[in-house]
């Protein structure tokens, strides 16, 4: 497992749900590739409303507009490591935005850490 803590880099990708790289969503093929990458972790959120570069505004709240929400991939590694990433980002966000930000890591821990405190589904064993 990747040890992480101090200093890192959080590297964010702003998409629509409906965003695709060879019929798979976008959002899922970042993650697979940061995965791939042995970046220290992905995750995705959809949001309930937002607009981007196009002005148009997406929102859950209304049937009519609830298509293609907005979707953020954030990642967050050693400076180096999310820079080394970037490229593969060149070639599959076409449309979107891509921040970085300087974070602060106080604790990355897993699941698997202390095998003696919890079990698979993170409960305490007896």
């Amino acid at each position: 497992m990747t040890r992480l803590t101090g200093r890192a880099l959080r590297l964010t990708v702003l998409v629509g749900e409906n965003d695709t790289w060879h019929h798979k969503p976008i959002s899922a093929e970042i993650v697979h590739r940061a995965h791939t990458a042995g970046l220290a972790g992905a995750s995705v959120f959809r949001g309930v409303e937002g607009f981007g570069a196009s002005s148009l505004i997406h929102t859950s709240r209304l049937l009519s507009l609830s298509e293609d929400l907005p979707v953020a991939v954030v990642i967050v590694d050693t400076e180096p490591r999310v820079r080394a990433f970037l490229p593969q980002l060149d070639e599959l966000v076409t449309e979107g935005l891509v921040t970085l930000d300087e974070c602060e890591v106080i604790r990355y821990t897993g699941r698997d850490d202390d095998p003696g405190e919890t079990g698979r589904k993170g409960k305490k064993s007896l």
